[in-house]
Formats: structure tokens, sequence, C-alpha cells
């Protein structure tokens, strides 16, 4: 039986001519034709005269876009906390803190009135406001743009927009990840395109691409040797990778087309489901539906609900790579439904991939450390259901949404190789394993 995965790459068929050309001139470094050419292709896509620099991850593309922006240690910005730890590690990196706010419900990112209270309070409590806004495009879903940037502009803070998982996604017409200061895409192995790995931010003009460049190659000054009076990092997209990038973006249009096709066809199979709820895009947005995703009324129930959390997971659940840390207990306090752990438990035995919504930062241990050896967080209401949530490691603003989300919400396969067909048993097999159904 043929297992389906979420979300996983897929090949043109013209890399290989940009990685062959590679190899045979010896261009099989951090630079190149191919990064070259990778940079004018992705400019051209996302227009607004913007300039891009092609990176070895988007985690990298978000760091350099926090310095860029103009962030130091110290500093506080605030960031979507319903998202991957890509998008808030990276404040941690230039010793910032994350001021994690929550959604809204329509698109699942940060809600603007949140958004704009946090500022408020933030001047108010610290005097001084946050250096830059994160928001991010959650499952390739555009923001409330037009609302967030308002917000920014008001209070003149930057905004580096984490588009990783939205390229090609459009707000009113518009190419996500082109509205803020600086966009960041990702090109990981799941995403609409790859580069294998790696990752790019887009700038807003010559003199800030220059300035990313810098940083991204060692910061290395104009002398005949290596005289390095700031700290850069060795960010630069290798010729090999961009190769694969030049190749992928002759076909980012079909992979957006079959991603949406995908979309329609959940749409379709779940809107007369009772208790099942496809996540879809509002008017003026257009998602590139990286995942499509549903959401399982906390009433509904699937088979096997009572074998949901029997035992601890063994290694990685979701196409995680790499090593994780074993020997967690089975239970956290922050999890997904039993029916959503029963439902991915059984769409697994099937060779069905699934996944969990992100668990929100501000229920992360990394960010929610204790102020004192007595294990203390601070959680005061500023109004009627919003709550401060203030510890060591960040501040969060948090109105329920999130959370609710990741108790009820659930990722299914919608990549590239996922096939119409794919769909189809995608589809039966969560019908059959509703107990109603």
């Amino acid at each position: 039986m043929k297992r389906i995965y979420l979300c996983l790459a897929h090949m043109s068929g013209n890399e290989m001519k940009y990685i062959q050309e590679a190899f045979d001139t010896n261009w099989v470094v951090p630079l190149g034709p191919n990064v070259n050419g990778f940079e004018k292709d992705l400019e051209e896509f996302v227009g607004q005269g913007k300039r891009v620099v092609a990176l070895c991850s988007g985690t990298a593309a978000v760091h350099l876009g926090l310095i860029a922006a103009g962030v130091k240690a110290g500093d506080e910005v605030l960031v979507q906390s319903f998202t991957f730890c890509a998008s808030t590690h990276p404040i941690t990196y230039v010793g910032a803190k994350p001021v994690l706010i929550d959604s809204e419900p329509d698109t699942w990112n940060m809600d603007p009135t949140l958004l704009e209270m946090a500022i408020k309070d933030r001047m108010e409590k610290t005097g001084q406001k946050p250096t830059a806004i994160v928001p991010v495009y959650l499952y390739g879903m555009p923001a409330k743009l037009d609302e967030i940037m308002a917000i920014a502009q008001k209070y003149e803070i930057p905004v580096v927009e984490d588009a990783a998982e939205g390229l090609g996604s459009r707000y009113k017409g518009q190419v996500c990840g082109t509205f803020g200061d600086y966009g960041v895409l990702s090109f990981n192995g799941n995403k609409m395109i790859t580069t294998s790995g790696g990752g790019a931010l887009i700038c807003p003009n010559e003199e800030m691409w220059r300035r990313v460049m810098f940083f991204a190659t060692q910061a290395r000054e104009a002398y005949p040797y290596y005289q390095h009076e700031e700290i850069g990092y060795n960010y630069r997209m290798s010729n090999i990778c961009a190769g694969i990038g030049r190749g992928q973006m002759t076909v980012l249009e079909d992979h957006i087309a079959h991603h949406r096709r995908i979309a329609g066809m959940y749409r379709e199979a779940f809107k007369d489901v009772e208790c099942i709820t496809f996540h879809d895009e509002m008017e003026g947005m257009m998602s590139n539906f990286w995942l499509n995703t549903i959401v399982l009324d906390e009433n509904l129930h699937v088979k096997g609900e009572e074998n949901a959390y029997a035992e601890s997971v063994k290694g990685a659940v979701g196409g995680a790579a790499g090593v994780v840390h074993g020997g967690g207990s089975v239970h956290t306090d922050c999890e997904p439904n039993r029916n959503v752990e029963a439902m991915r438990m059984a769409l697994d035995a099937v060779g069905i991939e699934s996944r969990p919504l992100w668990k929100p930062m501000h229920k992360q241990p990394v960010y929610c450390a204790p102020l004192n050896d007595r294990g203390e967080i601070i959680n005061e209401r500023l109004s009627d259901g919003v709550i401060r949530q203030t510890s060591a490691s960040s501040v969060a603003y948090i109105n329920g949404v999130s959370e609710d989300l990741f108790h009820k919400g659930l990722c299914l396969p919608s990549g590239p190789c996922v096939t119409d067909e794919d769909v189809e048993r995608i589809i039966n097999a969560i019908k059959s394993s509703l107990l109603w159904y």
C-alpha cells in the first residue's frame, strides 16, 4: 500500500541541467551563477521592485531579517505565537525577547487587536516600543495585512513577514512577503518548491540587499585579507541547491494550482460533514494552501479514541527530520483532543501521514520558563478574554484562539506528490473513522 505523505518535494525534470552545469564549471560553493539566477527568478516572481538574497534556510532569513530591521540584544519583538519555532528562535539568537501574540479566528494568524494592545502595554511597561513585528502566514493563509501594516506604520515599527509557508500566496493580488520591510521565504524539502534545504530574504532596496548579503557572507570588510568589524554568518545558499531552485521555479505556478485544486476537493468533501470544518481563505486573500487543515469539533467521536495517548510516541510525528529527544511522557499540559489524536492514529494505520496544528509558542516550555525557583509564571487578565503571560523567556498576549485550534486541528496531505486518487483515499479514510458516519 502506498504511503501518503503530508507535503514532499516533486522534481520538475529541469533541475539536473543546472546541477550538472554547476559541476561542469566547478561552481560547487555557496555562490555562483545558479545562486544569482535563482535570486533573479525570485525577484521577478515577487515583483514590487524588491531584491532577494538566497540563503541556507528560512530560519537564517528570519535571523538576518531581524538584524537588518535593527533588532539588538535586550529588545522585544512582537511575533505570532501560533507558528513553527523557526519564527521565534531567531529572536533569541540576537538576544531579544519574544512578545507572543495570539491569533484571530478567521485566518488563524496574528490578531491585529491584540497586536496594538501589546504595543501599548509594552510601551507602558518598559518605556520603549518593541523593535519589530513578525507576522506569519500559517499554512499559506495570508494574514489581515491591512490592519497589521496600519498598526506597524502608526507606531513606526519594522515588519519582517514570515512567508516561509506562504510562497505564492497573495493578499489583494500582491505576493505575500512584499508588504513589510523584509520578507522570509523557505525552500525546505516540504515547501511549495524546494532547494533541498534553503530560504531567502526579500529586501526593500539595493542598499539593504547589500547589507544583508554582507552579513550572510561572514561580514568581510574590503581588504586583501580577512578583516571583520561586525559579526557575520555563513548563511549563503550553495550553487548546487540554487540549481535545484532554478528548476523548481519552472513549476511553482503548477504546484500552487495543484495545492489549490486539492483544497477544493477537501472543501467539497467536508462541506456537509457535521463537526468537521475545512479552513478556507477569506475574500481578497489567495492562499497557496501549502497544508490543508481541518478542525474536528470536540463532540465528534472517532474510532479508537480509547487508545489515544495510551503510550508515548517513540519517534518523530509529522515528518520531522533529524533526531528527536527521546523519553518523553505520554501527556503534556497542552495537547490535541483525544478525537484528533485518534484520527491521526487511524490515518497513520492505513499509510496516511497527518499531524496536529502547530503548538502555540506560549505553551512551549522553552518560551514559558518559570520566573523563579518556585516555578512561577504570572498570568494577568487585561480585559475580557485577554491574558498577559509573563515568564522568564517571553511575554505573551493570549485570547485562547490558538490553543483552541491546537486542541482541534489536523493537517492533511497536500503536496505535489499527492494525487486526486490519494485525496479520495484520505477523505474516505477520515469518513470511515467517524463513529456515526
